[in-house]
């Protein structure tokens, strides 16, 4: 495991999560991939998708069937525009490159929305800090663990 995954690990732990953390032998940076290496449906895939408004990052955990529209969104939460982070904001902000973010394990805590189409899955498999690990955990956990906000983020 990498560091960053043994980090995502230890807060699943800490935090009483159901699930563990798998290694897999081949990257699975994408939904697809993710979803083509664990034989499940592309939509019970969590894309951890990291965003910013004004100046504060915002984490979307989002079906990978599932596309986020920001303007729907921003209006929702009553944010200001919402676009999406770069690659340096998201490192900075999680800890973890694009691609292999999880939902937990982050420097600081983020203002999460979790999507409400994930509660039409289980497990859902969300990713574990690296582009080689994910752990599987149900919508209601998923809320738990992130205390996020369940939401629809888009129409």
């Amino acid at each position: 495991m990498s560091p960053q995954s043994e980090h995502v690990a230890a807060t699943l732990r800490r935090l009483g999560a159901a699930g563990t953390v798998h290694v897999f032998d081949q990257e699975v940076p994408t939904a697809a991939a993710a979803a083509g290496r664990l034989g499940c449906d592309v939509g019970a895939i969590a894309n951890s998708l990291v965003f910013v408004s004004g100046e504060e990052p915002l984490l979307v955990l989002t079906s990978g069937a599932h596309r986020v529209d920001t303007r729907y969104l921003a209006r929702t939460l009553g944010l200001p525009k919402i676009r999406r982070a770069d690659p340096e904001q998201v490192l900075a902000a999680t800890g973890q490159e694009v691609g292999g973010v999880a939902p937990v394990g982050h420097p600081a805590p983020l203002r999460t929305v979790v999507d409400l189409w994930l509660e039409k899955y289980d497990p859902v498999w969300a990713g574990a800090g690296d582009h080689l690990s994910m752990f599987p955990t149900s919508y209601a956990e998923l809320v738990r663990l992130t205390g996020g906000t369940p939401a629809q983020v888009a129409p």
